[in-house]
């Protein structure tokens, strides 16, 4: 069984860099991912400092809890990032890098990108939290 799962930008709200503000989802199960930091499989913190390191690591490891639900990347209906960052090219940067990244579609979704002051891990500097529209 297929979940429909259909994204709009309505003409009345600004264009986007690449996500929608709406996305519908049909009847279906829904999955809630935990943040997923830049951890190593040890617990380890990956890339302490280097923004780019942590994203890619942040990346591998929500694809590796979304295989493990047998989801992709395109079925994300809702994502949020967070980056210890006030800074907007800093904040830009990250979206970039998530839109590069072998979960980039999930990205196309209703996303949010938000600077924060700190994440739980010292050092961390992202936190991705994903919402998954899965198969009824």
């Amino acid at each position: 069984m297929t979940t429909k799962i259909t994204r709009i930008n309505p003409d009345e709200l600004h264009p986007t860099p690449g996500y929608h503000h709406v996305t519908v989802v049909e009847a279906g199960r829904t999955a809630y991912l935990a943040g997923q930091c830049p951890l190593d499989p040890t617990g380890a913190l990956v890339g302490p400092g280097d923004l780019d390191a942590q994203i890619d690591q942040v990346a591998a490891n929500a694809l590796a809890a979304l295989t493990a639900i047998g989801a992709r990347p395109e079925q994300v209906v809702r994502s949020v990032i967070y980056v210890v960052s006030a800074e907007s090219p800093v904040l830009g940067s990250a979206w970039r890098r998530f839109g590069d990244s072998p979960i980039a579609a999930a990205f196309t979704t209703a996303s949010t990108l938000l600077g924060v002051a700190r994440l739980g891990f010292a050092g961390q500097l992202v936190e991705v939290d994903l919402t998954v529209a899965l198969p009824g």
